[in-house]
């Protein structure tokens, strides 16, 4: 039974701060959303543009 009050009242908790969290609007999320894939993409194109630099280098002077 002690196991099953302290159930409950995590429960009871977890929704009471819930009710504390300050949501972001839709349009707050769809923004935060575009700038994470943006950068995403820009890290990936940097870092295959490395990539492909190296693999040139390498061919040229090591193999």
């Amino acid at each position: 039974m002690k196991i099953l009050n302290k159930i409950i009242s995590f429960i009871k908790e977890a929704q009471l701060e819930m009710k504390k969290v300050n949501w972001p609007s839709r349009e707050e999320t769809i923004r935060y959303t575009l700038i994470v894939i943006g950068i995403s993409l820009a890290v990936a194109a940097f870092l295959g543009g490395l990539d492909y630099i190296f693999t040139i280098l390498l061919n040229k002077f090591v193999l």
